[in-house]
């Protein structure tokens, strides 16, 4: 955003942030919050805290050190990251900016690396991105964006409402380097995906409810889905293809009579028996007759389309330990387009009355969280923080989360100003 923009927008933001930084205490840190987010809306390469304060005291023409009031305000100010994103939760949450007519509520959980040299940086190591596509140096955050799509996935818009840093166990398990970098003492390991119920705790908690996506790194995870439906979601989650299923309605035998010695006996024959289901690859192989084309979205290359089928299964996880199936749901597979055996997988517990082709768009429409991310990333300067205290972390994290909501509202699909 260029400065006469900017200025031109003063009163707007002003308005905007009024109500979302309204829990910081003191109101220099109000002022400098906003001029914190002023620097990340500017047009510039670098969203650091440097070349940021640079170009806020250009645009403002006073006097004073910015540079040193940022630093204040990032790294060393005690103000509640937690209590600002909470607010943002309620504001997208107001019942005003509620969906409309043929509105379709998501919530999309995903993880971000931010590349980082050296192993000062608050959780960083070498670990996987899929920022950097393969194993490096970098910090990784668990987020959470809320969508709200419209026409069949053409049109809406997202929102990211919350995020928390991964701790590696290379991390948790060293209290040294924990308290070095400012990490509360009663921080331990977790995780992702107990990082992800979590958030999801918080947003239905301020009021956010949708139907939950996430990828295999998440749905893969028996306990995640658990936890899912403990919260009451309904989701649709990527899986890896090794996962096993039976048929819905297959008839897995009586529970056998009780002796009269022991536990009496609560799963059925068959898994007393041991018999293991089928690979979700094998099963969609098997049955690749039932698969047909769908057109999920427009994209802006044309038509999106691949071919689909889905089936009501039970996920057997370690059916051959005597564990019980778990409660049917959909499993959706997709074949790639020239591609003979299915390369994608879902899992989902929407009603069983669902049409393919909702699955599907549903399935498929975690391609906004990409267009978050290239805007918080590319013109937001997310990962471009160069402090390495957990509180200058989230103190960025959470004023970039505030600027990208402000031009969510800017584009008209935000609603109207904040309430707190």
């Amino acid at each position: 955003m260029e400065a006469h923009q900017l200025r031109r927008l003063k009163n707007t933001l002003d308005r905007f942030m009024a109500q979302l930084l309204a829990d910081l205490p003191r109101c220099d840190q109000r002022h400098w919050a906003q001029a914190y987010i002023r620097g990340l809306l500017l047009d510039g390469d670098r969203k650091s805290i440097e070349p940021m304060a640079r170009r806020l005291q250009a645009v403002d023409q006073a006097e004073g050190d910015y540079e040193q009031a940022l630093q204040q305000l990032v790294n060393q100010s005690p103000w509640s990251a937690e209590l600002v994103r909470q607010r943002l939760r309620r504001w997208r949450a107001d019942p005003e900016k509620s969906c409309r007519t043929g509105c379709q509520s998501l919530l999309i959980l995903d993880d971000t690396g931010f590349p980082k040299q050296g192993r000062h940086s608050v959780g960083v190591a070498r670990q996987y991105s899929g920022t950097l596509g393969k194993v490096g140096n970098c910090q990784v955050a668990v987020t959470l964006q809320h969508v709200r799509q419209y026409e069949r996935g053409r049109r809406g818009d997202v929102c990211c409402i919350d995020g928390q840093l991964y701790l590696p166990k290379s991390w948790t398990e060293d209290r040294l380097r924990m308290a070095s970098s400012g990490v509360p003492r009663a921080v331990t390991y977790q995780p992702k995906w107990q990082i992800a119920l979590a958030m999801l705790e918080r947003a239905a908690a301020d009021g956010l409810w949708g139907i939950v996506l996430a990828d295999s790194l998440f749905g893969t995870v028996t306990a995640f889905r658990q936890g899912l439906a403990a919260q009451g979601w309904n989701w649709c989650v990527g899986i890896d293809s090794t996962l096993a299923v039976i048929d819905a309605h297959e008839d897995l035998g009586a529970v056998p009579p009780w002796t009269g010695q022991g536990r009496p006996p609560q799963r059925p024959a068959r898994v007393a028996a041991c018999q293991p289901g089928r690979s979700v690859r094998n099963w969609a192989i098997d049955h690749a007759a039932d698969c047909r084309t769908v057109t999920w979205r427009q994209g802006s290359q044309g038509r999106m389309s691949s071919r689909f089928a889905a089936w009501r299964v039970r996920p057997a996880h370690r059916l051959s330990d005597g564990r019980a199936p778990q409660p049917p749901c959909w499993l959706l597979a997709q074949w790639l387009v020239d591609q003979d055996q299915p390369a994608k997988f879902f899992f989902s517990n929407l009603p069983a009355n669902t049409p393919l082709r909702t699955l599907v768009r549903v399935a498929k429409s975690r391609w906004w969280v990409e267009q978050s991310y290239q805007q918080m990333k590319e013109e937001l300067g997310l990962d471009h923080f160069e402090g390495r205290s957990w509180r200058g972390f989230y103190h960025h994290l959470t004023l970039v989360l505030l600027a990208a909501a402000f031009l969510s509202h800017l584009r008209g699909k935000g609603g109207d100003s904040p309430h707190g």
